[in-house]
């Protein structure tokens, strides 16, 4: 089975479209072999980026990936989040190398600010072209930040070197289908979707229950979730990181890469679940 979606970076990067998210991956050590298990057969199955954060479990999250790559680092695509506390000067130095060292590896395919905090945006530009330069990281990004963000970011020198911008996104949030997502097609930068099939929940559990997004699953003879994926990444602009802790799940998530829904499909799923026709506020977990 391969990955047969894609997205591709400004710097002509080619990635699959679903990876792997890993928030409170590496928290339960009694799950801890079955999660490494499946991250490793989400990398044989194509999802080959992964993606976690010095922040998931205080570095629990990156000790866990780290041990899953081992031995197929080069097959990875390895994506780890600096705190906005620490994305400045010495302190981001030294979380990148905290976490190359949690990671077992010497160097991170992309590193990203967490979410906005108080040290400025220039700086942990000038900190990220620092670590690009020796070495640490091939690209940076950025996470959680709305337009107006963005817009500012890309006034400051050495920003058009962001990679992605990494927010939430699925069909029950749609928020940046007003402005973010088409803005950032015009930057040719891709957005990387967490949380693509919505947290645990009441409102998961309304998406799957839906009788539009059952019917649809039906149609193609799989499941909910699948649909779900299906249309996170259905126009080559986005990057799903779904989470799966278990072979099973890693499995689903995989096939939904090749599940293409038509036209109809989308527009049935628009007026079920419709984008918001006005600037909301960006949503976050």
């Amino acid at each position: 089975m391969t990955n047969k979606r894609h997205i591709t970076l400004k710097d002509g990067t080619v990635l699959p479209a679903i990876g792997q998210g890993t928030w409170n991956m590496g928290d339960d050590s009694s799950r801890r072999q079955e999660e490494i298990d499946a991250l490793k057969y989400g990398v044989e199955l194509g999802m080959t980026v992964i993606d976690t954060a010095e922040m998931y479990g205080e570095g629990r999250s990156e000790l866990l990936v780290g041990e899953a790559i081992q031995g197929i680092r080069d097959q990875v695509f390895l994506v780890s989040k600096v705190y906005p506390h620490n994305a400045g000067g010495d302190s981001l130095i030294r979380s990148c190398e905290n976490s190359l060292n949690r990671l077992g590896t010497d160097v991170l395919d992309l590193y990203l600010l967490h979410w906005r905090g108080r040290i400025p945006l220039e700086d942990t530009i000038q900190g990220m072209e620092k670590l690009v330069q020796d070495g640490k990281i091939r690209r940076w990004g950025v996470s959680n930040l709305d337009t107006k963000d963005m817009k500012e970011m890309m006034k400051l020198p050495n920003s058009d070197h962001c990679a992605t911008n990494q927010v939430l996104y699925h069909l029950g949030s749609r928020g940046i289908e007003v402005d973010l997502l088409p803005w950032q097609k015009e930057q040719g930068m891709p957005i990387m979707a967490y949380s693509p099939l919505a947290q645990a929940g009441s409102l998961r559990s309304e998406l799957t229950t839906d009788a539009t997004v059952q019917q649809i699953a039906e149609q193609h003879r799989v499941h909910p979730f699948q649909v779900l994926l299906a249309w996170c990444i259905r126009d080559g602009h986005v990057l799903a990181i779904p989470k799966a802790s278990s072979r099973s799940h890693v499995e689903s998530n995989a096939q939904a890469a090749e599940l293409v829904l038509s036209e109809a499909e989308i527009a049935q799923l628009d007026q079920a679940f419709p984008a918001p026709d006005h600037k909301v506020p960006l949503d976050i977990i």
